[in-house]
């Protein structure tokens, strides 16, 4: 190629022997980045907020590994393997089972897209921001939304989700079972049996709660789970997980519609993840390295095991509790039955901004915890202890931080 355009750049003179050489027509407007030509520096920080949190070694040892390519056959393998450990950590059988090329958000999309037709009736259970975020999409579908709202803080009753079921009769209900932005903890046991009586399926947000608490798909009756990576997992954003039951699945296949997504058709997808006993065939091309890293996290929770690993964050929030409490702050989330293990909420103290707060737990400790998200922005600050960050250690670093802070920091009369 490069001796034809030699041979080229001579026969066609010097003007044109200019173009070839340099195969443009114009000169540059945008000059090299001064920035881009720095070595790329990332400071070392413990990451105690609401996700993502800090990556297991392993995991960062995967994410170095080299590329191959989306449709090799070990590619597969490795999708195969990731399956495997979605269905164990989610405990289903489902064989449609796989992970989406993006974040918790996408996944839930992907679910919505799918499973939403417009005019359909859909029941969102509002207790924080997820909730707002899920009728959202609900209603750019054009299906007829209806909320249940709960005040910051509280879940929703099964009294409650039967009322409107009756009054809605909807395709499809939405609960969030761990709400980061409030730190509540929805229980879910008897709610995928009471949405099959009225012929309603089931669809949960586990982002912020898979892998710290106890959750059993199939058993507990749920049509559609989905996760992310980033948080108990361990593993970096840009992946999540999700699986649909049969009931769910046949929701989708018999659409009348086609998805309002290509990119999240679950018919194409099921095919490229191997869901359906068929030939692959190319879809997308995935987060390699992505992937890679989330096989991995997904290896370290199996080793651990989900029981241990729900024991240890149970413990662990334990403990921050009784060090927040020692500290004079107030746990926001009333009832400790509903209280997060993952992320906890603490009422901002009074007197604080708190701004304040976190910006010196930052500056001084590199240590990040978050305020409040949504519904709850200004209301709390809020602390996550996911995964291998899971630790008395860092409960410690956190709340001798906090100490510190609340200390230092101004304090303004009411």
């Amino acid at each position: 190629m490069l001796r034809v355009l030699a041979v080229a750049s001579v026969a066609l003179g010097p003007q044109a022997a200019g173009w070839v050489r340099t195969m443009a027509s114009h000169q540059l407007l945008v000059g090299p980045p001064e920035a881009l030509r720095k070595p790329l520096s990332i400071p070392s920080r413990l990451l105690l907020g609401p996700g993502p949190a800090n990556l297991a070694p392993r995991v960062r040892a995967a994410g170095g590994l080299q590329v191959i390519g989306h449709m090799h056959k070990e590619m597969h393998q490795i999708m195969d393997e990731i399956k495997q450990g979605i269905q164990y950590v989610f405990q289903t059988r489902n064989p449609l089972t796989l992970a989406i090329s993006g974040s918790g958000h996408c996944a839930l999309e992907a679910a919505l897209f799918n499973l939403l037709e417009p005019g359909d009736s859909f029941l969102v259970g509002v207790n924080g921001i997820w909730g707002q975020r899920a009728a959202d999409i609900g209603e750019r579908i054009g299906a007829r939304v209806h909320l249940m709202i709960k005040e910051l803080g509280g879940h929703h009753t099964l009294q409650e989700v039967e009322e409107g079921l009756v009054q809605h009769k909807p395709v499809l209900l939405f609960l969030t079972q761990g709400e980061s932005s409030s730190g509540v903890l929805q229980p879910l046991d008897g709610y995928g049996r009471l949405c099959h009586r009225y012929k309603c399926l089931l669809l949960v947000d586990s982002v912020a709660s898979l892998g710290a608490v106890p959750i059993y798909m199939d058993q507990q009756g749920i049509d559609v789970l989905y996760s992310g990576s980033q948080k108990v997992l361990n593993a970096p954003p840009g992946t999540s997980l999700l699986s649909f039951s049969d009931k769910a699945k046949n929701k989708i296949y018999t659409r009348k519609t086609k998805p309002v997504s290509f990119y999240l058709d679950i018919k194409w997808l099921a095919n490229f993840w191997g869901c359906d006993d068929k030939p692959r065939i190319y879809h997308h091309t995935t987060p390699i390295t992505g992937l890679y890293t989330l096989r991995e996290s997904l290896a370290l929770i199996v080793e651990q095991g989900l029981e241990d690993s729900w024991r240890q964050h149970r413990e662990t929030m334990a403990y921050l509790h009784g060090r927040l409490q020692g500290l004079g702050l107030r746990l926001f989330v009333k009832d400790p039955a509903l209280r997060l293990p993952t992320i906890t909420t603490v009422a901002v103290p009074a007197g604080y901004d708190w701004r304040d707060i976190t910006n010196y737990v930052m500056d001084h400790f590199d240590i990040e915890i978050a305020g409040g998200l949504g519904p709850s922005a200004g209301k709390v600050l809020r602390i996550g202890l996911m995964g291998c960050n899971a630790t008395r250690e860092n409960v410690d670093r956190v709340t001798g931080a906090l100490r510190e802070a609340l200390q230092r920091c101004p304090r303004h009369k009411l």
